[in-house]
């Protein structure tokens, strides 16, 4: 394993333990202010938006029968995934989440390539997003509101603003919106069940031309495939729980039992609306709204309830991606991946740019309004992290199987190989629903890989936490 010297640029030269001390000094979180409630609460705040919108744009790829067994799948994957991630970041515990994990198991390349995708992700899902919010403004005609771009600014800058104030703050606010928006999935399954027909299910009309083409598979089996990004939909971003691992009490202990308990949850939130609102409103007219939920209820007092707390669930998933690209975004900063001016915190220690620059990025997407084609670009990140993710836990189990591991993923290396597998066959689905729109997001991740090649990797900062995880595992095996 290859050690870099302390970056000239990044550091001053009048002393490398002072010098280290000072910026990382610049560069610190505020520790302690989470435990397993709160981290359970945030891996759902990042996820809960999919169960209002965007998971049922693959009624479109797959109908009903092709996004269930699609969801099925994904959602083994993402339950073998979140167990591999849960051992990782007990052993790693670091705001790099999924980066620290490959840094250590694949070196500089591998760590970079790993934060590169999730930054990605992240950067992206907020736009996506703002534009889900936006429709569900407009079917309220809030503030008059009609052009959708006026809304995407609200949100960004409000949020990215209370981010601002410190992660204690953000993480309670999150939890709060976070509950609202379960209680409106309550609201609404109580509401739907009474419009449930199981006719409404199916009610796509078959393609002739598409090989396996039936009622429950009206695209045929490509259709499986082609519905697998929106499947995703279901569950993206809660492997964003271990960047709050710096944050946490005992992380150890609490990001593990976090994300395991959130991953659970969403399991039964996802099932509910996928089976309600198709079998309310029909496959065919779900599978294009922008407001799926509160279309299945119709002109009813619980659909108006369900509008304004969808919006409350859309804005969670938002505000909480909003805190994982910026703490993404401080991690690579921090170790030199990235410019290091991204990293310095402010006196709430809030790392201001890795809040503000990825933002304005989004916010530049989210003026497009393609939300089913950002959602796409999204996956495409997500998809490739987990790969490499994946390979990480494989590597370091068989690498360093002495590492101390507080939690240990059950089936060991088998359960990540099954979700290795899965992430890459979703890697190339994206491409197959749009490809313009992956090859796009493949262009960018290629423009940043060669950022590192070019420029970064020869300035990185030694003594950053992830880097020293990389120098004590070297130093470790080199006694052993």
């Amino acid at each position: 394993m290859r050690s870099y010297p302390l970056s000239t640029d990044a550091i001053p030269a009048t002393g490398a333990d002072a010098a280290t001390d000072e910026y990382l000094a610049k560069r610190t979180l505020r520790s302690g202010t989470a435990g397993w409630v709160l981290l359970a609460g945030l891996g759902v705040s990042y996820v809960i938006s999919g169960d209002y919108s965007g998971w049922n744009f693959g009624l479109a790829e797959g109908g009903f029968g092709g996004l269930l067994i699609a969801a099925i799948v994904i959602a083994a994957m993402y339950l073998a995934m979140v167990l591999g991630m849960a051992e990782l970041s007990s052993a790693l515990p670091a705001a790099g989440g999924g980066y620290t994990f490959a840094r250590r198991a694949m070196g500089p390349w591998g760590g970079f390539a790993t934060g590169t995708a999730i930054l990605i992700e992240y950067a992206i899902a907020p736009a996506a997003i703002a534009t889900f919010i936006g429709a569900y403004v407009e079917s309220l005609n809030l503030f008059g509101i009609t052009d959708g771009w006026w809304v995407y600014l609200a949100v960004y800058a409000l949020f990215i603003g209370i981010h601002l104030g410190g992660a204690g703050e953000a993480l309670k606010a999150m939890f709060v919106i976070t509950g609202i928006a379960l209680v409106g999935l309550v609201v609404f399954a109580i509401a739907a069940i009474s419009k449930f027909d199981s006719a409404n299910l199916t009610n796509i009309t078959p393609d002739p031309d598409a090989t396996g083409a039936s009622a429950f598979l009206p695209f045929g089996y490509l259709g499986i495939w082609a519905a697998i990004p929106f499947a995703i939909w279901f569950f993206l971003a809660i492997e964003g729980v271990p960047l709050a691992a710096e944050e946490a009490r005992d992380p150890a202990k609490n990001v593990p039992k976090g994300i395991i308990v959130a991953m659970l949850l969403l399991v039964v939130t996802g099932a509910v609306v996928l089976f309600l609102v198709t079998g309310a409103l029909g496959a065919e007219d779900a599978s294009s709204s922008g407001n799926p939920l509160v279309q299945a209820l119709g002109d009813s007092a619980a659909a108006k309830a369900v509008n304004y707390i969808g919006l409350a669930g859309l804005v969670a998933s938002f505000f909480s991606i909003v805190y994982a690209y910026s703490r993404q975004t401080f991690a690579l900063s921090r170790a030199g991946y990235l410019p290091t001016n991204l990293s310095v915190t402010n006196s709430r220690k809030a790392p201001m740019l890795a809040l503000i620059v990825p933002g304005v990025i989004g916010f530049g997407l989210s003026l497009t309004g393609e939300g089913a084609m950002l959602l796409n670009m999204a996956v495409f990140g997500a998809a490739l992290s987990y790969v490499l993710m994946m390979v990480s836990h494989i590597v370091l189990r068989v690498r360093e199987p002495n590492m101390p591991r507080p939690y240990r993923t059950p089936g060991g290396i088998a359960t990540t190989s099954f979700a290795l597998v899965i992430a890459a066959i979703s890697v190339a689905a994206t491409f197959l629903v749009d490809p313009k729109a992956a090859l796009f997001t493949l262009g960018v991740f290629c423009a940043f890989m060669a950022y590192f090649a070019l420029y970064s990797r020869k300035h990185l900062v030694a003594k950053s936490p992830d880097e020293e995880f990389a120098v004590l595992a070297k130093a470790e095996h080199e006694l052993e």
